[in-house]
């Protein structure tokens, strides 16, 4: 194993606070681990034995693990190319030992591992809880947001084959590569980007798809690979039980919820439900089928739920019921409820 001043340098080659020893020592520690058995050894106990209390004290969470990949990424432009290649494998796995049972930004990664060959494979895995937002950086250089309940999912070594999988909701800047293009997997279908800026909306318990560009170029394609349908900017698409429907639209509106705003434009009771269920994590009744054909129009940030129903009821003929959770019989609770019904109206005297 180890000592635990060799394992200390490590953790500061991870956290960006080594000095230049530091990094020389793990840089060439790291390159030789093949024919390393001691380094090897700690590794392997490292992943098969996790210390259930072990956390890195003093060390900033946030995205460690993708700053681990961009460091890496920076140095493989300059002339240790292959050294640093073989290093990622190593780095990425202790990052992922460390930060699997930690919250990263109101989100968490871990990573699956497997053995390919003579080389590591991981899955990693970005998710975002319900009633929270989380950013994140891809190893690419890809940024953006995924929104309540959301995951996304991609293989390392990742600069090779930019594949991601989506469930949820995500905003996308996409790092240009012409030669590269990046493509995200959906439960039935996937997109296809080259330098791109875009929304994405593909929840598994939902037969719904929708993509808003904002700039660059996306093509969409169903499962089947039957239907592909290239989108311009301001354009967006639906794709639900089979069937496309392109039509003008305004990105900005689609990208208002990564700045925390929750903005409605003319959108029909159903859409207003469905995304203050998101929003809040609450769940969302329409009580009378008549409310479907009533739209909304506001802008919220920073407000309450209550907020946001009581404005409802002000601009439109729209009540509504707050049940609280309940406590099920396995111990859980069930999701704060919310009845919206149409207003009655009164008869004059």
């Amino acid at each position: 194993m180890l000592p635990q001043n060799q394992i200390d340098r490590i953790e500061r080659y991870l956290n960006g606070e080594a000095n230049s020893s530091d990094i020389t020592w793990v840089e060439e520690r790291f390159s030789k681990a093949q024919e390393d058995p001691e380094l090897r050894d700690h590794l392997e106990s490292d992943w098969q034995n996790p210390q259930p209390d072990s956390t890195l004290s003093e060390v900033d969470l946030n995205h460690l693990l993708d700053r681990v990949h961009n460091q890496i990424r920076e140095k493989e432009d300059q002339k240790r190319k292959t050294t640093l290649h073989r290093i990622t494998y190593f780095y990425t796995r202790i990052a992922a030992v460390l930060l699997m049972p930690l919250l990263l930004g109101g989100g968490y990664m871990f990573g699956l591992w497997s053995k390919s060959g003579k080389e590591l494979t991981a899955t990693s895995v970005i998710h975002a809880p319900l009633g929270s937002r989380v950013s994140f950086n891809l190893p690419d250089g890809t940024t953006g947001w995924l929104n309540s309940g959301s995951s996304l999912t991609y293989s390392l070594p990742f600069a090779d084959h930019r594949n991601v999988a989506l469930e949820g909701e995500a905003w996308f800047d996409v790092f240009h590569n012409e030669k590269k293009p990046f493509e995200i997997n959906t439960v039935n279908s996937s997109v296809q980007v080259l330098g791109t800026s875009f929304y994405l909306s593909a929840y598994r318990d939902e037969n719904y798809v929708e993509v808003v560009l904002q700039k660059g170029r996306v093509v969409f394609s169903d499962s089947s690979k039957t239907k592909n349908v290239t989108l311009q900017p301001s354009e967006r698409l639906v794709f639900c039980h089979g069937t496309v429907e392109v039509t003008p639209a305004d990105p900005l509106k689609y990208k208002a919820w990564t700045d925390g705003k929750l903005v409605f434009r003319g959108d029909d009771m159903a859409e207003v439900a469905r995304r203050i269920e998101r929003w809040y994590n609450v769940k969302v009744e329409l009580a009378d089928k008549e409310l479907e054909r009533f739209s909304f129009r506001a802008t919220f940030e920073d407000d309450s739920l209550e907020e946001v129903l009581t404005l409802l009821s002000m601009t439109s003929p729209i009540q509504y019921k707050i049940i609280p959770r309940e406590l099920n019989s396995n111990g859980t609770y069930q999701k704060q409820r919310v009845i919206l019904f149409k207003k009655l109206k009164h008869k004059q005297s």
